[in-house]
Formats: structure tokens, sequence, C-alpha cells
């Protein structure tokens, strides 16, 4: 039989999260984004499911490729834009809308030879310094798009650092807006952090760009967690047990003996490790399933296997023994969960990281909707 370790993909909680977004910005249409081919779900396993988007917004034009191959014939926006200038006819055969975020990329569009001009999409630095034209450089690229017969539309966009924290929006809210308050075109400019957080305290964004909160996570974790925005988890981390080991006071585990049982103490041996995805830097006490039990790992994570401790798995009557399911995040048995923010913060990163590393050996099977 295979190493039984697995990853499930539920459509009907992605399908769940992207109605939460929607009512958290009413008024707005949703990019669904599927960057990192959809953060780790695949674009395949997620389409179906996402499908009720107003679009999808990605990175690189084979994933756009993909989404159109799967019968998506609606917006796709590449986020950052074109890399050369030869992307521009592949945005102009896939019908794309594109970001917009330096001179260069305007230079390219001018020397660009199409019957139909393209939607681009502005991006104002205003303050998270990665992309983007700065404050002073704004309206002059935007009034040289304007005057390109390669470009149609000109929607503006930019995009918030601190939506998720204490700093909040308004000091690049305002930018943005003494820079585009004449300029006409939508406006692209809530992420999953502010979408959730700051929509409906007058944020107007005609395109909200739903990522992290689409797949199960919540983009202000630990501040709140899924349950308080009403988001489920999207994708399951299970495996089984494969061994049991009794320690005395003073047995080691694993690696570097970097746990030593101070009392007696029954441990499982779970089929899953750094090979797999799940983070090395997890430490003792990460959150952990087992049949349903919430419990801790012990010890250091090995390359294919992990140690947990048994004794609550015990204690509250359950399976303990080779063969029973662990769940490292997402849906266990019997409606439990285990959001992955949690074991993402024990291990002292984020959801999006676990995600995104989800390891090709480990098989992965679609969960469809319930009729």
């Amino acid at each position: 039989m295979p190493r039984p370790i697995q990853a499930l993909i539920h459509a009907e909680a992605l399908s769940h999260n992207l109605a939460r977004a929607r009512a958290a910005a009413p008024d707005s249409r949703v990019f669904a984004v599927v960057k990192a081919n959809a953060y780790g779900h695949g674009i395949e396993r997620a389409y179906e499911a996402l499908r009720g988007a107003d679009g999808f917004a990605l990175l690189d034009l084979a994933e756009a490729q993909r989404v159109r191959d799967l019968g998506w014939r609606g917006p796709i926006l590449l986020l950052e834009g074109v890399f050369e200038p030869r992307d521009l006819e592949l945005c102009s055969r896939l019908n794309l809308w594109h970001t917009v975020h330096c001179e260069q990329q305007i230079d390219w569009l001018a020397m660009h030879k199409t019957h139909q001009p393209q939607r681009v999409f502005l991006k104002l630095n205003s303050g998270m310094n990665r992309l983007g034209f700065a404050p002073t450089a704004f309206r002059t690229a935007w009034t040289r798009l304007d005057a390109l017969p390669q470009v149609d539309e000109i929607s503006l966009m930019t995009h918030f650092s601190d939506a998720d924290g204490e700093r909040g929006i308004a000091h690049q809210l305002q930018r943005f807006d003494e820079l585009t308050r004449d300029l006409p075109g939508e406006r692209s400019l809530a992420n999953s952090a502010a979408t959730l957080r700051h929509m409906g305290g007058g944020l107007r964004s005609d395109w909200v760009r739903a990522g992290i909160a689409l797949y199960g996570s919540a983009p202000d974790h630990p501040a709140h967690d899924i349950a308080h925005w009403q988001l489920q988890p999207t994708m399951t981390l299970r495996s089984k047990l494969l061994a049991l080991q009794h320690l005395q006071p003073g047995d080691s585990i694993g690696y570097g003996s970097s746990f030593v049982a101070e009392q007696p103490l029954r441990i499982g041996i779970v089929a899953c490790g750094y090979a797999d995805g799940y983070p090395r830097h997890a430490g003792t006490g990460t959150p952990v399933l087992v049949d349903g039990i919430r419990t801790r790992t012990l010890g250091r994570v090995s390359m294919d296997m992990l140690a947990v401790d048994l004794e609550p798995v015990f204690a509250a009557q359950h399976n303990a023994q080779p063969g029973a399911e662990v769940t490292l995040w997402g849906m266990g048995p019997r409606g439990t969960r285990l959001a992955i923010d949690e074991v993402a913060h024990a291990a002292g990163t984020i959801g999006y990281e676990l995600m995104c590393a989800l390891a090709p050996r480990v098989p992965v099977a679609s969960v469809p909707a319930s009729a």
C-alpha cells in the first residue's frame, strides 16, 4: 500500500470562503487570486469552486493559460504585469489584463503592435515599497498610458502594507486618494486583510483581490482566527500513526535529543516530515490531532517522520494505536478542525508558507462539494 499521507482539497470550503469575501465587500467585484498554483491547492482542483468569482488574478502566463484552458472567459489579471515585450503578444491572444508598475512596461506597450487595445492596472507605490510608481511619477505614467492607442482602459491600484495590523491603511489610502481623485477608471485596493477588516469602514474598491482568505487562513492571525472571519479550512494534511514508543524518565526523542521525558510517556510516530512540506522548525508543542483529539508534537521533525504525545489521546479513550488518523492541519474526524494558522504560528511562520510548501510526493485528492 502507499505511504499513509495525503492532502485533501475541500471544494465546498473554497466556495464558502469566496462567498465570505463577497459578503465583506458587497459592492465590489472579486478577483480570486490563484497565484502560486492557487496557494498550493492546484489551479485545476480549485477552479470549479472559485469560478463564481468575477475574475482571476495570478502572476505568470503559464497559469493564465491553464485558467483559459479550463474554460474561463472572464477577466484574468497579471498582478506583476509582463516581464518582457513578447509577453504582450500572449496578453493579446489570451485577452489578459495586466499591471503596469514601471516605465519599462509602458515603453514595451508603446512598441507593441496589437489590433485590440489592452486593459491595464496602473499601480501606485503608496508605501508598500515593492512595486509601483512613486507618487511623484504616478500622474506622468497615467498620462503616458492614456496617450497610447495600445491601451483601452486604465484602472488604478495599490497594495496595503498594514491592512492586517494596528497601523492600518489610512496613510496609504490618503496618498492614493490625493493622486487619483480626478482620474477616471476603476479602483483595486483591497487584499484579503483589507477586504475583511476595512471594507465595512468606508473603503471603496471596485475590485477586491481575495487571496489567502479564500484558502482558509486568517490574514490577520493571531489577532483573529478563521472562526472570527467565518472561514473554513480548504486544505487538510493527514497521515497515520506508524508505531508507538514507551518512554521512561530521561529518554529522549529524535535527532539532537531536543525533547527529554520527565515522566513515563507514550508517544506515536507519524508518517510525515519536512520532505512532505511539514515545517522542520516546528518545535515541541506544535498542535496536532490524533483521532480528532488535540495533542502536540515532541522533539525535532525528521525528513519522513515526527513524534506526537499520545497521553491526551489515551486519556480521552480514543484510538492511539498504529493506523490511527493524524491531522497535521485542516479537517479531522467527526468534524474536528485544526487551523493551518495555528500550526504555522507555532512554527514561527504563516499559513501561506505551509500551503505553498506541500511537497510533490504527497498525494492530493479533491473533496467535491456535497450535493
